[in-house]
C-alpha cells in the first residue's frame, strides 16, 4: 500500500485503537514522548509499545500501517503527511471535507483521503498556535509558514460556504536555476551580469507563476559580499548567499494591534545598512517605499509584483504606488519609476511548465515610461528582439556581450 494509500485507509476498528492509544499517550505519567522526533526515536518507540498494548493480535504488516498512521496524526499532518513525504508534491489543496487535490508537475490531482472538517482545523491549529496565529468564526482567515518554509493559507466558515479549506504551497529545498525556466545561455547570462552590475530587476507574473522561484534564482548571481535586507509578507526566499537578513511582516494579535505592514518593514530596512534590498511581493503601498528606496542608492534590488505582462507593469505599479495615498501626481510616480527600475522579467505558466517569456527593459519617455521587450518568445523559443539602451548603474561594472542580442 502505497503512502497516499495508507493514509486514507481509515476503518471502523483501526480509528478505535488509534483512539485508545491516543488517549493513553496523553494520560503517559513518564512523559516518554516528550521532545520526541516526529519519524523515529522515542516518540515512535512509545507509540509502537501503546499500539502493542492495546492490539497485541494484529498482524505485523497492519501494526507498522497503523504505527505510521499513528505518527503522522501526533507528530505531522495527519492524513496530508505522507503528502508531504511525496517531492513531487508542489502544492497541497483541500477544499473542504473529503475533497483534496495536489499539484504535480504543474497539473492538478484529486487523492483519496479520508479527512473530516474537525480533522482539518486540528491540523491547522497545530500549525498556527506555536505561531501565536488564531482561526476562528472572528478571524476566518489565516496565512502561516511551515518549519521547511512551506506557506499555509486557510479559509473556514462562514467565509468558506463548504467547510475549512486549506493551501500549502510546499518549498521541497531544490533550488533551481534560471535555466529551468526556459531560458537560454544568452538569457542567463545577461540577467547574471544585470543582478551582479546593481540592475534594479522586477519579477513579474500571475499566480503560481514562479515569480518567488525565480527571484530565489537571481539571488544566486548577487555577490557573496553584498548585504542583503528581504522583506516579505509570509517569507519565502531562501536566497542561496551568505549575507542576509530576513524580515517578515506580523498581522495584528487578536485585539487588533500589534501589526508590522511590509510598508513599515521596508521603511527599517533602511536603516539596517542594506546593499540591496528584496520584497518578495509588492502590492499596496510600501511600492512607494520601494520606489524611494531604489532611488536613494541600494542597486541590485529585487521584488515580484502581480501582472499580465511586462506591458502591465508600470500600470500595476503606479497603481500600487497611488494606493499609499501620499498624493504624488502620476507624473512624479512615472519619473520616479523610469529611474528606480531597469529590466522587467516576466514568467509564465504554460502546459504545467513555468517559463520566462519576457525580459524588457523600463524607458522614460516625455511624460511617459514603457517596457520595451529585448528578449520575446518567438514561436515558442525565447529569442533577443533588442539590445538595452539605458546607461549602467555602476561605472566599473563591464558592459554587456553584444552576441547575447544578436537577432
Amino acid at each position: 500500500m502505497n503512502a497516499v494509500a495508507r493514509a486514507g485507509a481509515v476503518a471502523g476498528p483501526d480509528v478505535d485503537i488509534k483512539r485508545r492509544v491516543h488517549l493513553r499517550l496523553l494520560s503517559d505519567p513518564d512523559g516518554r514522548a516528550t521532545g520526541a522526533a516526529p519519524a523515529g526515536g522515542v516518540l515512535r518507540s512509545a507509540l509502537a509499545e501503546l499500539l502493542r498494548s492495546e492490539a497485541p493480535l494484529l498482524p505485523r504488516p497492519r501494526h507498522e500501517q497503523l504505527l505510521g498512521e499513528l505518527l503522522d496524526e501526533v507528530a505531522g499532518l495527519g492524513p496530508l503527511q505522507p503528502l508531504f513525504g511525496d517531492r513531487s508534491v508542489t502544492e497541497v489543496m483541500v477544499n473542504g471535507p473529503n475533497r483534496v487535490y495536489v499539484e504535480r508537475a504543474g497539473r492538478v490531482h484529486a487523492v483519496d483521503l479520508a479527512l473530516d472538517a474537525a480533522t482539518i482545523l486540528r491540523l491547522v491549529e497545530r500549525i498556527i498556535g506555536p505561531l501565536g496565529l488564531r482561526l476562528d468564526r472572528a478571524s476566518p482567515i489565516v496565512d502561516a509558514r511551515l518549519p521547511d518554509g512551506s506557506r499555509l493559507h486557510a479559509v473556514i466558515p462562514p467565509i468558506a460556504l463548504d467547510g475549512p479549506c486549506v493551501t500549502i504551497r510546499r518549498f521541497v529545498g531544490d533550488r533551481l536555476d534560471v535555466a529551468a525556466f526556459g531560458a537560454p545561455p544568452s538569457v542567463t547570462a545577461f540577467l547574471a551580469w544585470a543582478v551582479a552590475n546593481g540592475a534594479n530587476v522586477v519579477v513579474s507574473g500571475g499566480t503560481s507563476a514562479g515569480k518567488t522561484t525565480l527571484c530565489n534564482a537571481l539571488g544566486a548571481f548577487v555577490p557573496a559580499d553584498d548585504r542583503v535586507v528581504t522583506i516579505e509578507e509570509t517569507a519565502e526566499l531562501q536566497l542561496p548567499i551568505p549575507h542576509v537578513v530576513r524580515l517578515e511582516a506580523r498581522p495584528p494579535n487578536a485585539e487588533g494591534a500589534g501589526a508590522v505592514p511590509v510598508r513599515a518593514l521596508v521603511r527599517a530596512a533602511l536603516r539596517m545598512r542594506p546593499d540591496r534590498i528584496v520584497v518578495g511581493e509588492v502590492r499596496g503601498g510600501e511600492a512607494f517605499d520601494l520606489l524611494q528606496a531604489l532611488n536613494t542608492g541600494h542597486d541590485g534590488s529585487l521584488t515580484t509584483v502581480h501582472a499580465n505582462g511586462v506591458d502591465a507593469v508600470v500600470d500595476r505599479i503606479i497603481g500600487l504606488v497611488l494606493m499609499a495615498a501620499i498624493g504624488v501626481p502620476v507624473s512624479a510616480v512615472q519619473l520616479q519609476l523610469a529611474t528606480a527600475v531597469d529590466f522587467v522579467v516576466h514568467v509564465a505558466r504554460r502546459n504545467g511548465a513555468r517559463r520566462i517569456e519576457t525580459v524588457g527593459e523600463v524607458r522614460g519617455r516625455e511624460r511617459a515610461v514603457e517596457v520595451t521587450p529585448i528578449f520575446a518568445t518567438v514561436d515558442g523559443a525565447l529569442r533577443a528582439v533588442a539590445a538595452p539602451l539605458r546607461p549602467l548603474r555602476r561605472p566599473d561594472a563591464p558592459p554587456p556581450d553584444p552576441a547575447w542580442f544578436a537577432c
